[in-house]
């Protein structure tokens, strides 16, 4: 099965499920350093924190953790270059939902709709 089609399987059927440290790095194919480095630098955020590293990761962090090492594999970048992009890349897509929404009231109100 593909990356791909694994994530969407388990966003399907597992929507509100969380992911351990280990399934985190099973799922992502990464040693649990990274991740943990990921989570210290604030690439990654567990949705809980049990204390002693017993996180819970939720679809978010594991699709964040894969675009993580797409920028790092294709750009090269550091960890603190990989925060700063995704968080640029997280306001650019909120951006473009909120364009999106506009023209969609635009529309509507312009009666094309």
């Amino acid at each position: 099965m593909s990356r791909n089609n694994e994530l969407f399987e388990l966003d399907v059927v597992h929507m509100h499920t969380t992911l351990t440290l280990r399934e985190m790095c099973e799922h992502g194919e990464v040693h649990a350093e990274y991740v943990i480095k990921l989570v210290d630098y604030g690439v990654i955020n567990p949705v809980r924190d049990d204390g002693n590293r017993q996180w819970a990761f939720d679809l978010l962090a594991l699709s964040r953790l894969r675009k993580a090492q797409r920028l790092q594999r294709d750009l090269k970048l550091n960890l603190p270059g990989l925060a700063v992009s995704l968080d640029l890349l997280d306001e650019v897509d909120g951006l473009r939902a909120e364009v999106d929404r506009l023209n969609r009231q635009l529309r509507q109100l312009m009666g094309g709709d």
